[in-house]
């Protein structure tokens, strides 16, 4: 899906994310939250869960303990 640039928060880079990495609290704030999941084809996420824009990716996470459970690599570009 074509995306307008994102901005990373200040310190931070692109890394590629993997399942089980917890991802730093800054990420689940509504700057970073994508709700139009349904136009890149996936569904909501399960209640508990969050879909994250990291850079070029998507993360799913889950919200009481951040861990990333879900990476869709390159899903914005």
């Amino acid at each position: 899906m074509h995306a307008p640039p994102f901005r990373y928060p200040h310190g931070y880079s692109y890394r590629r994310w993997q399942t089980r990495m917890i991802l730093p609290a800054i990420f689940l704030s509504s700057a970073y939250l994508f709700q139009d999941y349904a136009m890149i084809g996936v569904g909501p996420p399960p209640v508990g869960y969050y879909w994250v824009r990291y850079g070029p990716d998507l993360l799913l996470v889950d919200r009481r303990t951040r861990m990333v459970v879900d990476v869709i690599y390159g899903a914005f570009y």
